[in-house]
């Protein structure tokens, strides 16, 4: 007799099932919710999918946000939380390898989890009908397996970003990809470079940043790091390999990728980055760790400060967890930099005795001078930090000023 499986869903959802049934239609979670309820994980969001159409959902509830109306999608809001309600729905031709050249509704719940990716996201659940698992999706995660619904080259057809996830929601549940769908990956990775490189970067940042980052090697290993873009082509599977270490960093996208880049230039990270369309600031990060994570870690205190001004503390925090991770001995640096910042030593402009309204009002003209002198105290600061006191720093104003042959007034 085959075990009946019960799943705890929020009450909203319940609700929204409940309240479409009561119409008449057919409702169910759908998805990733299921499939992570079904792994004992709480998920992130819940999707419903109904026999009911879109204008059919709008009017049985209030408050509701069109999202995706023209591919079925309408979201109901329950407070400040939304549940995306999607009717059933048969993808037409992916010409594009991207998008479905039109979208057609259906009254069948077989034919709307046809068209799903994977056997473990093609499963549907309500109280009333239990789980509906009609590719064997259950078995499949009790195997952990990646497994394509139906044919896994007309999948990927369809989708070539298909081919990512695969490796994401490997790498994310710890999962092997089924042979036949590694395969198809194989044959079908060319497509990839039909995908927009925003789509690309969402999932190569949640591979990279899950449980098991070293699965991001499989990137290389189908030869689908080739179609992701010319500067990122440049790496290579023993590129990756460093990731195996990476578990042990935050999962933080800027740490991840400095790793992964470890054995690229400041500049080629830079440019990868920017081919796949990254934020500024990770791009920011990543370029200033990839430049310091070869060097090595400095023992005098003086080159410590120089650190801090150069890249400030965060990054100087991040460059210790890579020494770390790829197994250099960072204990002492670490101690020896929380002394420093605990003593307040200074090692930026804002922390000098002195400011620039400080020096105009001795008689330093405003322009740059005035802040090439304000470096030059930095320096010496850096140097001994019990210089930074207004006399010795002014002092020193003097003594800058004699040796550029002026007079205050003049600088």
């Amino acid at each position: 007799m085959q075990e009946i499986i019960k799943i705890d869903m929020p009450q909203d959802v319940v609700e929204i099932i409940q309240g479409l049934c009561s119409h008449g239609f057919a409702a169910y979670a759908v998805g990733g919710c299921v499939r992570d309820t079904l792994l004992g994980v709480e998920p992130k969001d819940w999707d419903i999918t109904t026999s009911a159409s879109p204008v059919q959902v709008k009017e049985i509830f209030g408050h509701t946000l069109d999202t995706g109306i023209e591919h079925g999608t309408v979201t109901i809001m329950r407070g400040k939380i939304g549940y995306e309600v999607t009717t059933y729905r048969i993808d037409g031709k992916y010409s594009d390898g991207r998008h479905p050249d039109q979208v057609k509704f259906t009254p069948n719940l077989f034919e709307d989890l046809r068209r799903r990716d994977f056997t473990i996201n093609a499963m549907a659940y309500s109280d009333e009908m239990g789980l509906v698992d009609e590719f064997c999706g259950m078995e499949d995660l009790e195997k952990k397996v990646v497994r394509c619904v139906g044919e896994a080259k007309e999948r990927f057809q369809e989708d070539a970003l298909r081919m990512l996830r695969a490796i994401r929601f490997s790498a994310q549940l710890g999962f092997t990809i089924e042979s036949d769908t590694w395969q198809a990956m194989i044959q079908m990775a060319k497509n990839l470079s039909l995908v927009s490189k925003e789509r690309i970067l969402v999932e190569l940042t949640k591979t990279i940043c899950s449980s098991h980052p070293e699965m991001v090697k499989k990137i290389f290993d189908s030869g689908l790091h080739k179609e992701i873009g010319q500067h990122f082509s440049s790496l290579s599977a023993r590129d990756a390999e460093v990731m195996a270490f990476s578990g042990q960093l935050p999962e933080e996208k800027h740490l991840r990728f400095a790793l992964l880049f470890k054995n690229k230039s400041g500049e080629e990270a830079k440019a990868i980055l920017r081919e796949l369309k990254a934020d500024n600031d990770t791009i920011k990060k990543v370029k200033i760790l990839v430049e310091y994570i070869d060097r090595k870690l400095p023992r005098n205190e003086k080159r410590m400060r120089q650190a801090l001004s150069e890249i400030g503390p965060e990054r100087v925090r991040d460059w210790i967890l890579l020494k770390k991770v790829l197994g250099e001995e960072v204990e002492d640096f670490q101690n020896r930099l929380q002394e420093i910042l605990e003593r307040g030593d200074a090692y930026t402009l804002q922390m000098l005795a002195v400011d620039g309204a400080t020096l105009i009002r001795a008689g330093i003209k405003p322009g740059p001078n005035l802040g090439q002198i304000l470096g030059e105290l930095l320096s010496y600061v850096i140097e001994d930090p019990s210089k930074n006191t207004m006399m010795f720093l002014l002092e020193k104003v003097k003594e800058i000023c004699y040796n550029q042959n002026c007079k205050i007034d003049q600088c």
